[in-house]
């Protein structure tokens, strides 16, 4: 059986979160007492299972616990629905794999593919834009650099540099 020091990450919850907020409310000592997730010998497993995105009642029938529901106070005890929520891309993963097996639309993969590459590895959703707009860039100019500019044709540094970083940060999305 697994020590509570085996699971200290899955206990680190980020102070002041709601997952912090509802922890607080559940006395641990009392969660162990009756938890059939904690006194499991591959509990481990089980919440590597559930922050991966496989299905609570999945996860009770495979390992023989009562269902769903002891999963999902397991979860709530030990904060594991942020970490889950963070590994978004799993889930992603999870369809993705199985677009071959399911009658899915083909609009419904590239919907998954499309969100997954919005999604970097913290699990943070990332908008991507190329389009840059340069009457904007414009309306920043200084007069006298607008002025440079009519007469000689010169961009400030920053203008070049902002519409560099774009290309770029565009060209590497993939590399997330």
């Amino acid at each position: 059986m697994a020590t509570s020091t085996q699971h200290a990450s899955a206990t680190e919850i980020p102070r002041g979160t709601v997952e912090d907020k509802k922890r607080e409310r559940v006395s641990l000592g009392r969660h162990k007492s009756g938890c059939t997730v904690c006194a499991h010998k591959r509990r481990d497993e089980i919440e590597s299972d559930f922050v991966a995105w496989k299905s609570p009642a999945s996860i009770a029938d495979e390992y023989g616990l009562a269902d769903r529901a002891s999963v999902y106070r397991h979860a709530h005890a030990f904060g594991l629905f942020a970490r889950r929520q963070r590994n978004l891309r799993s889930a992603l993963e999870r369809i993705i794999e199985r677009a071959d097996d399911a009658d899915v639309t083909a609009a419904a993969v590239v919907a998954a593919v499309q969100a997954y590459a919005k999604i970097n590895a913290v699990g943070q959703w990332i908008e991507r834009s190329e389009h840059i707009n340069v009457n904007e860039l414009f309306e920043r100019m200084s007069n006298k650099e607008l002025e440079a500019y009519a007469r000689e044709g010169t961009l400030p540094s920053w203008f070049n540099q902002t519409v560099r970083a774009t290309r770029n940060d565009s060209q590497e999305a993939g590399n997330v």
